[in-house]
């Protein structure tokens, strides 16, 4: 039997993620969108003040604070299992605070050092990215030359990660890791990791992937040497989603749930013992 992950909808309360920046920006447009996603069958909600799109500029923290904060108070008020997507410890203290029990921050910990400290106090669960610099110049750093690649760098960061993690006083059980498909990653890289995600898996802890929508989708698809827009990608998203399935990750974060949610309808009755229709 296959286990099906659970599904991590993404609130962006941005202006300028790559996605639907600014779709959901106002508060009460972004609580909205939360509801719809656990009515679509997201088991938990990520919401994030702050874009990570290649090229994309921080927030200040008041700014991402004001964001998010109104939004988790909202929805986990309303029995919503909330992830903040942050990377800055005193967002997730906050968001922590407000009702919050999961902590998504891309930079696992290297873009704010008081973070895990932090996750440690609330005995919240952290999910760990494989990242090597901001949005800004993220691009510069997507060199894998060493033996192994791609899928060897990103086991053995991630691997570096943990150690620092389980020292800040981390529960093995609250750690959850992320490949970062596309951070600091060409399409090739990331195909490339997809390819081998058994390696990270071998970590140890549960897997967390994040393809929804992804420029290595686009290209993909591409058309003449465009790329596929990213409102037309979730097709190929949702093949992956049964693929991710079937390769036993933990959660997939996605952007449209109800047709993730389809998918693995699909997959676990497949699992199930067919009817004797005779």
């Amino acid at each position: 039997m296959t286990a099906i992950p659970v599904l991590m909808g993404v609130v962006n309360v941005t202006p300028d993620s790559f996605s639907d920046g600014g779709r959901w920006l106002e508060p009460d447009a972004a609580i909205a969108h939360g509801r719809e996603l656990i009515a679509d069958g997201a088991d938990i909600l990520d919401i994030g003040g702050e874009s990570t799109r290649p090229g994309a500029t921080r927030p200040l923290v008041e700014e991402e604070l004001g964001r998010v904060i109104p939004v988790i108070t909202e929805l986990a008020a309303g029995g919503a299992v909330v992830s903040v997507d942050t990377m800055r410890a005193e967002v997730a203290e906050a968001a922590l605070a407000a009702g919050a029990t999961i902590v998504n921050d891309v930079s696992g910990g290297l873009a704010d050092a008081r973070m895990p400290s932090v996750v440690a106090e609330a005995g919240a669960t952290y999910v760990a990215m494989h990242w090597r610099a901001h949005a800004d110049h993220m691009r510069d750093f997507a060199v894998y030359d060493g033996p192994g690649g791609v899928v060897a760098a990103v086991r053995d960061e991630l691997a570096a990660r943990v150690d620092v993690l389980l020292a800040a006083g981390i529960a093995p059980d609250r750690v959850v890791l992320d490949p970062g498909l596309g951070f600091a990653k060409h399409s090739e890289h990331s195909w490339t990791l997809l390819h081998g995600l058994s390696v990270i898996q071998d970590l140890g802890y549960p897997l967390l992937v994040g393809a929804s929508r992804k420029s290595f989708l686009g290209r993909l698809l591409a058309t003449g040497g465009t790329p596929r827009p990213v409102e037309l990608r979730e097709h190929a998203n949702t093949a992956l989603t049964v693929l991710l399935a079937q390769q036993g990750v933990w959660g997939l974060r996605v952007h449209d749930v109800r047709a993730a949610r389809d998918a693995l309808r699909v997959l676990e009755r497949l699992d199930q013992e067919a009817p004797d229709d005779r």
